[in-house]
């Protein structure tokens, strides 16, 4: 092979190893562009159909609960000197 050969196939090359940085990072558009909004909006949505929620009945001291709703609503005496 002659000299002038051999410099034009290393500077294609050359000038070709400058693109494969581009090429391996090249933006095209997916199927799922402009989903953000719904995939934001159903990752906050909490369970509507959860099993747990249809339990009403609560159980609880209601005298207990209702002394600490008081006791939020009385200042508490000062300390003793």
């Amino acid at each position: 092979m002659s000299r002038n050969r051999i410099l034009l196939i290393l500077l294609c090359a050359g000038l070709l190893t400058g693109c494969a940085d581009y090429l391996n990072r090249y933006e095209t558009m997916t199927l799922a562009a402009g989903d953000t909004q719904k995939y934001n909006s159903l990752l906050q949505t909490v369970d509507p159909l959860n099993p747990a929620s249809k339990n009403t009945t609560i159980k609880g001291d209601g005298v207990r609960a209702a002394a600490v709703a008081e006791s939020y609503r009385i200042p508490p005496p000062p300390p003793p000197p």
